[in-house]
């Protein structure tokens, strides 16, 4: 038991500790958020909702807005009855092959979305596999897209959640006579409604906010919120209307969170059993079949991406892959995508350490556990402001670096640390979740009794909670990585032209005409597709999960 000094000395140190994490968090992510909303709200410095209000009246805005709600509702859909029967046959079952399946499920959602919107423009194009359904263009192409790279959040947050439900409630109605789906209606299914309910409110906040999908399969044609920010700041100009879109963005946003934190947290309060996998009987013959029409649906754009990259007007070759230490036809590209792909890794792994730092700090904090309820209060809303940037899309928050970090004292435009603040920024919730729950897990007894021997808090750290924890800290700096070598929203805005990152040059290349173009985007969707999968399923061999805790 620490003594009331001492207590309140580690109350103290407590209190800094969190204080650089909030300046950080304060200066570049509320400041360039409420920058943002100035800029719809005082657009000539003094203060205009009627200009908000007829954005939001646009016709043109109503389109963007109900395209956005219905295309994600859709995609949500599809991919909750694909993938809760998967979720079924990977978590409930036990089969040869099945952590294979496992690794492959969970490929598509590690890819960078601009990866998965070439690898879906490829497939469908009139020169592609499946040219001939005239799909290209059109917002089945878009939903389909959205639907590949979202399945496996509701495998993953389903699964995890289904294999650890007590199963004597079930074993108890099969018992009195029910049938198996009488077991299902009556008992399994109340129990996996806050874990489907928690996956598909997250699937809909992915599909709402997807950029790199539908920037890159709806051109000009088919806009979402995302886009239509996107748009309006580049080409457009009109940033009233950019900033009026991501405030309603934001409020939509946060509220799918608020959604998905509740379910989350009625699914976390119902009895846990370690999981048992049975083998499959004559019943489960549909849901495997099924399992493998959706495996087979994801992987079709992944080999069809693979195959295109190799392909060439003369054939087989790998020039498309040599191509890439060139500008590309018609000088389209300012640097060689090699060079892009170099910028990418160093910006990643800046990115990465940064959002590691910060987020085990604060990981850190909200695992202690106070006595006080005042202290839980505190500490709960620390740990919810680290979730906000969840509630703000990395569109809105590049757009917000542009707007805000451009003048003294915080003139960041040709700071080097620009780009891997941004993409820190949208990688520090990810990191929050990963670390704190293995250190909540920690009992506070052990610190207590290092404590009582003399060593102080970074003793304690290092001697009690990283041996713990190391798993998680390499987990932690797996996902950072790949979030941010993917990152394509905030990195459109901020990337320069002459030190690009590889997403930004793939965008680029299929931007531009020409086979050799369009060649060189699919090899370099490969490449990068390869280094974030790469980064991911060795993370996945730790074990340590965070899809499912947002």
């Amino acid at each position: 038991m620490l003594r009331p000094g001492r207590w309140r000395g580690a109350a103290w140190g407590t209190a800094a500790l969190a204080v650089v994490p909030l300046a950080v968090l304060g200066t570049f992510f509320l400041y360039p958020v409420s920058g943002m909303v100035a800029r719809g709200f005082w657009p000539d410095g003094s203060f205009d909702p009627g200009g908000v209000a007829e954005v939001l009246g646009r016709e043109r805005i109503h389109r963007v807005l109900w395209f956005t709600l219905w295309s994600a509702g859709l995609a949500t859909l599809f991919s909750v009855l694909l993938g809760v029967p998967v979720a079924y046959a990977l978590h409930r079952l036990r089969f040869p092959g099945q952590a294979l399946l496992r690794t492959l499920i969970v490929v598509p959602f590690v890819m960078p979305t601009v990866v998965a919107g070439v690898a879906f423009r490829q497939l469908i194009a009139r020169s592609g596999p499946l040219g001939g359904l005239g799909l290209d263009g059109t917002p089945t192409a878009i939903i389909a897209a959205l639907v590949f790279f979202n399945v496996s959040v509701v495998v993953r947050t389903v699964g995890s959640f289904w294999e650890g439900l007590d199963r004597r409630t079930e074993e108890a109605a099969a018992a009195l006579g029910a049938s198996p789906w009488q077991v299902f209606r009556t008992v399994t299914a109340p129990a996996l409604l806050p874990a489907v309910a928690s996956a598909a409110s997250v699937v809909f906040l992915f599909c709402s906010t997807s950029f790199g999908i539908v920037l890159t399969l709806g051109g000009l044609r088919y806009a979402n919120v995302e886009t239509e920010i996107y748009q309006l700041t580049t080409q457009e100009l009109d940033l009233q209307a950019a900033a009026a879109l991501s405030v309603l963005q934001i409020a939509l946003v946060t509220g799918l969170l608020l959604v998905s934190a509740r379910a989350r947290t009625r699914g976390a309060a119902l009895s846990r059993t370690a999981p048992v996998g049975r083998r499959p009987g004559r019943r489960d013959v549909l849901v495997l079949v099924w399992t493998a029409l959706v495996v087979g649906f994801l992987m079709t754009p992944l080999v069809s991406l693979v195959l295109g990259s190799l392909r060439t007007d003369a054939g087989w070759s790998l020039d498309n892959y040599r191509a890439l230490q060139t500008e590309g036809a018609g000088n389209a590209l300012l640097v060689t995508a090699t060079r892009a792909l170099a910028t990418s890794f160093e910006v990643a792994v800046q990115a990465a350490a940064i959002a590691l730092v910060l987020g085990a700090v604060v990981a850190y904090l909200v695992s202690r556990r106070p006595r006080s309820r005042s202290g839980r209060r505190m500490l709960g809303a620390f740990d919810g402001a680290f979730m906000l940037p969840l509630g703000v899309s990395a569109v809105t928050l590049g757009f917000g670096f542009l707007i805000t970090l451009n003048r003294p004292p915080l003139d960041l435009r040709t700071s080097a640390l620009l780009l891997p603040l941004a993409q820190a920024m949208v990688a520090l919730p990810l990191v929050v979740r990963t670390l704190a729950p293995v250190l909540s897990s920690i009992d506070p007894r052990q610190r207590e009794a290092a404590s009582s021997l003399g060593a102080g808090p970074f003793r304690v750290a290092l001697s009690v909670d990283l041996p713990h924890a190391w798993r998680a800290v390499v987990a932690a700096v797996g996902f950072a990585f790949a979030v941010s070598l993917g990152e394509f929203g905030a990195t459109s805005f901020l990337a320069r032209d002459d030190d690009p990152t590889l997403p930004v040059v793939i965008f680029r290349l299929i931007s531009h005409p020409g086979s050799e173009n369009f060649g060189m985007a699919l090899a370099a969707s490969v490449l990068l597709a390869a280094a974030t999968g790469a980064v991911m399923l060795a993370v996945d061999r730790f074990r340590v999960g965070s899809m499912g805790a947002f």
